[in-house]
């Protein structure tokens, strides 16, 4: 195979994302999910409601968004063991975190949301593709509260969406296969609002140390991805949310 000037092995251009697809409803009997595809990474993301919170929030009328993490043992080449471990523990602190600040808690109410993102295949990023979907799948819980009259407002104060980015022999690259990800000299997963604020950025120099300018040059691509992430989860909750009206579900 011969590749273009500054083509990567998947054929895309540097600041490329991969086929992005953001399946919302995808779930018949659990309507808040989105299966949420970044090439052959996919992850299945579901937002489910329970009228309780945490004891620190007892009593204060605030409603709380939590998150869990996992991966399905066929989701790489080998089997992976069911169960949490360190990595899934952090990632669902991430993914929780990052969805926390689409919110006001004081709209949701006395009630805890939690968003399940299970990992069906592998292929790199699979925490940027759960914030991505985990944000679709929490609009829609909310949106469908809302619908049946138990929120007055909707809570959603903030569009999220997060992405990898990472310096690749020399090159900055955007949306990391793991072709690319195992190699990679710098690493950094971004996470970030749709007013351009950053709400987490996790990076790491997986080989010699990087300048500054090189990490500025890391967030500006990580941002232009993120814009068009942002795009995809407007066109697919329209897309939802017609599709309800059309079939007559939504108050």
């Amino acid at each position: 195979m011969t590749l273009m000037l500054n083509q990567r092995l998947d054929g895309r251009g540097p600041e490329d994302l991969r086929p992005i697809a953001l399946d919302s409803r995808y779930l018949e009997l659990h309507p808040a999910s989105c299966l949420t595809r970044f090439g052959r990474t996919w992850v299945l993301c579901t937002a489910s409601v329970d009228e309780r919170v945490p004891p620190f929030l007892e009593g204060t009328g605030r409603g709380w968004v939590t998150a869990e993490y996992s991966m399905m043992p066929g989701s790489v080449g080998g089997r992976i063991a069911p169960g949490r471990g360190g990595r899934a523990e952090e990632i669902s602190r991430l993914i929780g975190r990052s969805l926390r600040a689409a919110v006001d808690f004081a709209l949701i109410g006395p009630r805890t949301v939690t968003i399940d993102c299970q990992v069906v295949q592998a292929d790199g990023g699979t925490r940027t593709a759960s914030v991505t979907g985990g944000y679709v799948a929490l609009a829609l819980a909310l949106h469908d509260l809302k619908s049946k009259g138990l929120l007055a407002s909707t809570p959603l104060v903030q569009q999220i969406a997060a992405v990898s980015v990472g310096l690749v022999d020399g090159r900055a690259l955007l949306d990391l296969p793991q072709e690319e990800d195992s190699r990679a000299d710098a690493d950094v997963n971004v996470v970030m609002n749709a007013a351009g604020q950053f709400v987490e950025i996790q990076g790491t120099a997986e080989g010699l140390p990087f300048e500054r300018a090189r990490l500025d040059e890391l967030l500006d691509l990580a941002a232009s991805g993120i814009e068009r992430l942002l795009a995809a989860q407007r066109a697919t909750l329209e897309r939802a949310l017609a599709s309800d009206r059309h079939r007559g579900i939504v108050a």
